[in-house]
């Protein structure tokens, strides 16, 4: 491999922006190619940095002579850039969630894990200090309890605008839960251990006149882990006096408290002072900057949250929203 990284991105929408500012500085890697199913957003990405633009993924995974490929695409058009990617032997990271279709997601990550491709994905507050650090104490120190979630207003021309319709559409996101929450769910799965149930209820029917919406106004959802442990976390895209995000932990003889996008941390420890440390603003440089280093190195260690690894994740939305629908716990 040449000692430049070269990269190719599918997807040039808002992730894909998050990711370049994060890119864009650092020595020695080249943004090499883009696609995306609107071209103009791939000639306006692509002409940033004099990249060239491709008609398909399997093309650029053909042709671009790049290193590694980053997915950023919305949950229902997941499939062919990672096949594209495995085809060629390319490693490869995917935004969160990383799909829809569960069934295809599993088949994906066994042919990952059967060539021993090296991946990542996009669960970036794995890469924070204050995650960590409360990870070590809850490994000493299991956890039992998690309660928290995401709290945020009614959809409107600015999201709309921001994201576009897909988020709306239940069908195309999988709702706030499986889109958003996504990465309070990986949180908890990270301090936890895998989940072994879920069951979960909405609320529909409270926003209205919000053309092409189907998704759920709220939900919670409740899980028990393979530890023992159980968390409730919770959605909303209904509270417009004000929202937030927060997750709080309780063992035996801690207690942790994320509060914020940055998940800035509160630790405290029975009978010692409270810790609190600050969650990092450049947080996608940090996760970008350990993939890329795999890639140059061949060494995945330092990845955190790889592609077989979020698969576990996305099975605790997929589940969530099969319990809504049928009204029964669910398997995971």
């Amino acid at each position: 491999m040449a000692q430049t990284v070269r990269l190719g991105f599918v997807g040039a929408g808002g992730m894909a922006k998050a990711h370049t500012d994060a890119i864009k500085d650092m020595p020695d890697v080249e943004i090499a190619a883009v696609t995306d199913a609107h071209r103009p957003a791939a000639e306006a990405l692509a002409g940033r940095f004099g990249a060239q633009v491709f008609d398909t993924p399997e093309q650029l995974a053909a042709d671009a002579g790049v290193d590694a490929v980053y997915i950023l695409l919305p949950p229902f058009a997941h499939g062919e850039a990672e096949r594209a990617a495995l085809g060629h032997n390319l490693p490869f990271f995917v935004e969160k969630p990383v799909g829809l279709d569960l069934g295809l997601a599993r088949e994906i990550a066994a042919e990952v894990e059967h060539k021993g491709l090296l991946t990542g994905a996009g669960y970036m507050n794995r890469y924070r200090q204050s995650v960590n650090a409360a990870r070590e104490l809850l490994q000493q120190d299991p956890p039992i309890l998690a309660y928290g979630g995401w709290w945020g207003g009614s959809p409107g021309p600015a999201r709309e605008a921001g994201i576009g319709s897909w988020w709306t559409d239940k069908s195309k996101s999988g709702g706030q839960f499986h889109e958003q929450v996504t990465h309070t769910v990986d949180l908890v799965r990270y301090l936890f251990g895998d989940a072994e149930e879920v069951f979960a209820y909405a609320a529909t029917g409270f926003n209205k006149d919000i053309p092409g919406y189907s998704i759920d106004d709220a939900a919670t959802v409740a899980i028990k882990f393979q530890n023992g442990g159980i968390a409730n976390l919770m959605s909303s895209v209904s509270s417009n006096a004000g929202g937030g995000i927060l997750l709080n932990v309780h063992s035996l003889s801690a207690n942790v408290q994320f509060t914020g996008w940055e998940h800035s941390v509160t630790l405290r420890k029975k009978g010692e002072p409270a810790q609190e440390i600050k969650g990092e603003d450049n947080i996608f440089g940090i996760e970008d900057a350990a993939f890329l280093q795999a890639v140059r190195t061949g060494d995945g260690s330092g990845v955190r949250a790889t592609y077989p690894d979020a698969v576990r994740t996305l099975a605790i939305s997929v589940a969530a929203n099969q319990s809504i629908a049928t009204g029964k716990p669910v398997a995971v």
